[in-house]
């Protein structure tokens, strides 16, 4: 495999030239691309085409570099715009805590829902981080919270006076 893999080192570097349009951005593609098959050499089926699979090695390293210069442009722009972007702290949380008829409100929600939304909505948890506390699978939580946003979203419909004197107030961070 290995030196039919050498073999095709001038098909790829002619399809690099294509979509890098740059000759010594090909000739790098081309290195990543047979470090990288050869890396995966046991993905490799025997019998397969093994051009058309060191083409696909190929135009993966390609699409993988294109997303991470994109990822890199889109941060040097960000910096360019607000040089502390990278080192300033988020702003803190607009509401230390919720007000008593929310915090009513949300008791009044099964335990297991309960739980979930104040992770994921108020504590602003991941899903992963969420599921790591509450010991449930991490679909049992993005169920829960929907169920829970759900269940929510009734009782404040049900009850307009809530809504309107909730929202109208919420408690400010000191």
């Amino acid at each position: 495999m290995r030196q039919a893999l050498i073999a095709l080192v001038p098909a790829l570097r002619a399809r690099a030239l294509k979509l890098c349009l740059n000759p010594v951005e090909a000739q790098d593609l081309v290195q990543d691309a047979v470090e990288r098959a050869l890396r995966f050499e046991a993905t490799y089926q025997p019998g397969t085409n093994l051009r058309a699979w060191a083409q696909q090695v190929l135009f993966s390293v390609f699409a993988s570099r294109c997303r991470r210069l994109r990822r890199e442009r889109r941060a040097l722009s960000t910096l360019m715009c607000d040089p502390c972007a990278w080192t300033a702290q988020d702003a803190p949380p607009h509401m230390s805590q919720l007000p008593p008829k929310l915090e009513r409100l949300l008791a009044s929600l099964p335990p297991h829902f309960a739980a979930v939304l104040r992770l994921v909505d108020l504590r602003e948890c991941s899903y992963k981080e969420a599921a790591l506390e509450l010991g449930v699978p991490m679909g049992t939580v993005m169920s829960r919270l929907f169920r829970a946003r759900r269940m929510l979203a009734d009782t404040l419909v049900a009850a307009p006076a809530l809504q309107e004197s909730s929202v109208a107030a919420p408690a400010r961070a000191a």
